[in-house]
């Protein structure tokens, strides 16, 4: 009797998970293509770049979501929040567009973007591995990343640069974003991340931060 009520809470857990799954890529592919309408209207609108604005409104969305993530205004709050990093991303794209070689640049960024995604995610549902291990190690990280582009604009400010450090924070964003994209999967597949809206948000802004990342190493590398 105990074994038969396991195996059918076992049942239940997998299709708990798999529903959680499928409805994260779905709602992700959604907002993937329509940040990426946005931005080709901030392309075609010619939009200067809005500053430290879209992050804030982002940064208030995402306090937003978190709390009417188990309502339909959650999913709503998505498409606000993905738009409006897509629209704030179209001036970036755009500045490397009119440079020497910049759709070429633009286009290998978001294929990249798009191989690494695919190749972590697919590793991580095929292989079924837990990579919650790497929770602590992506947290200290995130923290170390987050103090050196603190510094590197506090430097700015006083006319200290220091060679490369921008590449090398962006270099550290790629690394970082690829451990997140394993490990946001890994917490899906594995009953961590029960709730397809913070899943998804959690996997857009992996795949935003590594679509920005890539341009500005692939942009540097080019002279651009």
């Amino acid at each position: 009797m105990a074994d038969a009520q396991f195996v059918t809470n076992r049942e239940s857990a997998v299709v708990s998970t798999n529903k959680v799954l499928r409805n994260t890529y779905m709602l992700l592919s959604m907002t993937l293509l329509f940040s990426a309408a946005m931005a080709g209207t901030a392309i075609a609108l010619d939009a200067p770049h809005m500053g430290w604005i879209p992050l804030l409104v982002a940064f208030g969305l995402l306090f937003a979501i978190g709390k009417f993530r188990n309502s339909a205004w959650g999913i709503l709050l998505v498409f606000a929040f993905t738009g409006i990093l897509g629209f704030s991303l179209g001036p970036i794209v755009n500045y490397y567009l009119q440079t020497a070689g910049g759709t070429q640049t633009v286009m290998t960024a978001a294929g990249l973007t798009g191989m690494i995604f695919l190749s972590l995610s697919g590793y991580t549902l095929m292989s079924q591995k837990d990579f919650s291990y790497m929770g602590g190690f992506l947290m200290v990280g995130l923290w170390v990343v987050v103090g050196s582009i603190v510094l590197m604009l506090v430097g700015g400010l006083f006319g200290f640069h220091v060679s490369g450090l921008h590449l090398a924070i962006s270099a550290a964003i790629v690394i970082l974003m690829s451990g997140l994209i394993l490990y946001d999967t890994s917490r899906i597949i594995h009953g961590g991340e029960t709730n397809y809206v913070m899943a998804t948000v959690s996997l857009y802004l992996s795949i935003y931060n590594l679509f920005t990342s890539l341009l500005h190493l692939l942009g540097a590398f080019n002279d651009d």
